[in-house]
C-alpha cells in the first residue's frame, strides 16, 4: 500500500461542487492499494503515518506528529483521498500503466478499511470519495511531502 502525505495548513476535497471532506492543519493523505496488499499493509501504513514526526515543535524542529499538533494544543486533521494513479508505471512509453493498482473492488475495500481504522485511531478524519472525479484544494505547509510505501509480505 502506498501513499503520499502532505503537511497542510488546510485542505478540502470537492465532488460535483460539494465538499466531501475538509480539514485545517494536518495531513492530506493520498492513498493507493496495490495488487497483493492486505489489511496488514494498511495497518502498517496508518501506524507509520500517525507517528511520523513532520510538524515543527516550539524550537522549529520537525519533532511532532499529526497526533501532537493542530496549532491549538491538540491533534491535526487527516484528509484521506483514494488515488490509484500513485501506482502508475511510466517505464514503457508515454501512457502510464496502472496494472500495479489493486482491482477496483479490492481497492475500495482496502481504502474503506484504512479509513475505518484511521477513524478508530484518530479523532479528526475526513475523506474524498472513492472512484469519483475529485478536486483537491490544499495549502501545503513547508512544503513537506513524504512518500510512504508498505510492500506486501511474501511467504518464505
Amino acid at each position: 500500500m502506498m501513499s503520499v502525505i502532505q503537511r497542510v495548513k488546510q485542505a478540502r476535497v470537492e465532488v460535483d461542487g460539494r465538499i466531501t471532506g475538509q480539514i485545517e492543519q494536518g495531513l492530506l493523505v493520498l492513498v493507493c492499494a496495490e495488487r497483493g496488499d492486505t489489511e496488514a499493509e494498511a495497518d502498517k501504513l496508518l501506524a507509520k503515518m500517525l507517528k511520523l514526526r513532520i510538524f515543527s515543535d516550539a524550537a522549529g524542529k520537525m519533532n511532532q506528529s499529526v497526533q501532537d499538533v493542530d496549532g491549538k494544543g491538540g491533534c491535526g486533521g487527516l484528509l484521506i483521498v483514494s488515488q490509484f494513479t500513485l501506482a502508475a508505471d511510466t517505464r514503457g512509453g508515454n501512457r502510464p500503466s496502472f496494472t500495479a493498482a489493486a482491482a477496483p473492488d479490492e481497492g475500495r475495500r482496502l481504502y474503506n478499511y484504512f479509513v475505518d481504522k484511521a477513524r478508530a485511531a484518530h479523532p479528526v478524519v475526513q475523506t474524498g470519495e472513492f472512484a469519483a472525479d475529485m478536486q483537491v484544494h490544499l495549502l501545503n505547509d513547508g512544503p513537506v511531502t513524504i512518500p510512504l510505501r508498505m510492500e506486501p509480505q511474501t511467504a518464505a
